[in-house]
């Protein structure tokens, strides 16, 4: 008990790459850089960076 077994991290890797790969598109977007992206699986600081996000000026906004 206590070891991940390889099941575990193949969800994991499914988990955190549902995560990264949508904000790794839509930060470039947004004028950021795709990097802050892997912050996304931070906990609490997604919800910070998703509400910065969400009420931000977008560089298509006139």
């Amino acid at each position: 008990m206590g070891s991940f077994s390889v099941f575990h991290w193949l969800i994991l890797l499914i988990f955190c790459a549902l995560l990264i790969v949508p904000y790794w598109r839509i930060f470039p977007r947004a004028g950021w850089p795709s990097a802050l992206s892997i912050l996304m699986v931070v906990p609490l600081l997604n919800f910070v960076l998703l509400w910065v996000l969400a009420f931000k000026k977008w560089p298509g906004d006139a």
